[in-house]
């Protein structure tokens, strides 16, 4: 049995006492014929925002906004209305996508009646180019001391240089794990800001799956807690099945059709992603050993298991189908917001290029600080052969000083990136494969060309070519004549637009938003105390269980056992019968 599961009847106890001030108001629930009618209303909404799309994105954002009110009023009509709101702490400690998902969490959270406090790490070093804006919700703001920013800062460049090299980029990414185990022993020793947290008696933590300090946060507060997995799955065990046979193991590259060559490759490789994920989890060994008492240490895959529920940054719409659990819900698309109107500056480039349409080109707030110059020329060489404009986001200041701007190139340091993806002139979007990315452009229907660089940027792209809405090639690959043939296939080629299009009518059809299943899940599990129901009794049960290992002993010793049994009979049958022989003779 994993520590900490233990005594799961107290446990659920005193959490429904914990929220035992929550008073429940039942409230009628619609018919089914009312809910059917809501789902069949919004899928015909989505089918026809998906395809209108191309000539109006304000009448989709107005219509999709009528539909998402009525459905919201459907989902609270459903269950039951929270008359005072939970206090829910947010952890993020790591920066750029991470932050900005934690941020959104927090602002849905508190715009259904939450009260939200987040404890975030500040500091320019982790969140580059994200202007920092005045929050719905309370942030409780702390900094880690100059050196280890400095050593977090000199690891990060690293890693990323390594990626961006083409090298095996993990055992960098190992020692920058090392420092976060570091820093976090350092948050975990002040006692001012965990007294705080301890005094504010939150009644859930809400963490992220690749901040294995805010793990450690919510254990030490005693508190319950959920999980978000930023990227999509893989890429971190938390007890799903994952028959290997389709389901492609984290950095495999396969798609879930394997050959058989294919599922021997995801075999083996499932030993090594087992090791990587000892290699990250041991890098906070020493943490838990100074911050928790012998005989209470907890070990961060269990913690992995302990979590209520999990948020998983994805949905059907990219990702292969596979086997759940009760407990995962998809949330992929949160960061969706209201349509704006795009700068006007930005719409009379746009402009320019009547009928032809415009590129979008953003590599993410990380890697948009760390090309090298030499991609940048290629890169731009190659947009100087498109008939289309092209809105580059990139850093003037690394901008080579050797190279003038193709006319039909503009370069920006911020730009609204979901606001130009829904633009009805948009041809295509070239972009590092980042998650929050890719789902951005799943959304509006915009054919892609990944450069993926890092991490889970080379599986999202895998995913966007095995679903053909888009192609992909390596960055250190990349050449002018090479990028250029790719962004003309995918422009020209209507097929990859048609994809697209379909998967972002799967995205928008669905019952419920992501912001919807967001607040109806964690409302559940405070109603609820927990969701005890909802995890199966895998996660209590040894490995040697799980596996039916014991069976398999017992069954193959039962088996050789009978088979020794019968040689040894058969044995003395043959004796008797020869002794019975010789007595015959004589």
């Amino acid at each position: 049995m994993h520590p900490g599961r233990r005594g799961r009847g107290k446990e659920n106890e005193q959490k429904v006492k914990r929220i035992g001030r929550i008073r429940l108001l039942p409230l009628p629930r619609p018919t089914a014929s009312a809910f059917g009618a809501l789902r069949r209303t919004e899928s015909l909404s989505s089918a026809q925002g998906a395809q209108s799309r191309l000539r109006s994105a304000a009448f989709v954002e107005v219509s999709m906004a009528g539909q998402r009110v009525l459905l919201l009023v459907a989902f609270l009509l459903s269950g039951v209305l929270l008359s005072e709101a939970a206090k829910i702490l947010t952890i993020s400690t790591l920066g750029g996508s991470h932050y900005l998902l934690l941020d959104r969490v927090s602002q849905i959270l508190q715009e259904h009646g939450h009260n939200v406090t987040m404890l975030h790490q500040s500091g320019k070093f982790l969140i580059p180019d994200i202007k920092e804006e005045e929050k719905s919700y309370q942030v409780i703001r702390w900094f880690s001391p100059e050196d280890y920013q400095k050593r977090i800062k000199k690891h990060f460049d690293s890693y990323i240089e390594t990626a961006l090299d083409g090298r095996k980029e993990f055992e960098v990414f190992v020692k920058l794990m090392e420092i976060f185990g570091t820093q976090c022993s350092y948050l975990l020793s002040r006692k001012d800001i965990m007294d705080s947290l301890k005094n504010e008696n939150f009644d859930l933590v809400f963490v992220e799956a690749f901040d294995f300090c805010s793990f450690l946060i919510a254990e030490k507060l005693v508190k319950p807690f959920v999980a978000i997995l930023p990227t999509t799955f893989g890429s971190l065990d938390f007890g799903l099945p994952s028959p290997l046979s389709y389901v492609p193991v984290f950095h495999s590259l396969l798609t879930d059709h394997m050959d058989f060559w294919g599922r021997v490759k995801n075999f083996l490789m499932f030993f090594s992603f087992s090791r990587s994920q000892w290699d990250m989890q041991s890098t906070f060994d020493n943490t838990i050993k100074e911050h928790f008492p012998e005989g209470s240490r907890p070990v961060l895959s269990h913690l992995l298991l302990k979590a209520e529920l999990w948020f998983v940054n994805s949905d059907f719409a990219f990702d292969f189908a596979r086997p759940l659990l009760p407990n995962t819900v998809y949330i992929g698309g949160l960061m969706e917001k209201p349509i704006k109107p795009v700068p006007q500056d930005l719409e009379n480039f746009i402009a320019n290029f009547g009928d032809a349409g415009f590129v979008l080109v953003a590599f993410g707030s990380t890697l948009n600080t760390h090309q090298s110059q030499e991609d940048l020329k290629k890169m731009h060489s190659a947009f100087a052969h498109l008939p289309q404009g092209v809105i580059w986001k990139c850093q003037s200041s690394h901008w080579p000083k050797d190279v003038h701007l193709a006319t039909n190139v503009k370069i920006v340091d911020w730009l609204p990136q979901s606001d130009l993806l829904a633009h009805p002139s948009i041809r295509l979007f070239v972009t590092h494969g980042g998650q929050n990315s890719v789902m951005e452009a799943i959304r509006h229907g915009v054919p892609m060309v990944g450069l993926p660089v890092n991490g889970d940027q080379h599986g999202n792209m895998v995913r966007v070519v095995a679903k053909n809405y888009g192609v992909s090639i390596r960055l250190n690959q990349v050449t002018a004549d090479t990028l250029t043939l790719m962004m003309k296939q995918v422009i020209e080629d209507k097929r990859y637009k048609s994809a697209v299009v379909a998967a972002s009518v799967i995205l928008h059809s669905q019952p419920l938003s992501p912001a919807q299943r967001l607040v109806g899940w964690i409302d559940h599990i405070l109603q609820t105390g927990g969701a005890a129901h909802l995890k199966p009794y895998a996660f209590q049960q040894p490995w040697h269980e799980q596996y039916l290992i014991d069976v398999f002993v017992f069954l193959l010793g039962l088996t050789l056992g009978t088979m020794w049994l019968c040689g040894k009979l058969l044995g003395v049958v043959a004796r008797w019968l020869c002794g019975a022989r010789k007595v015959k003779k004589t």
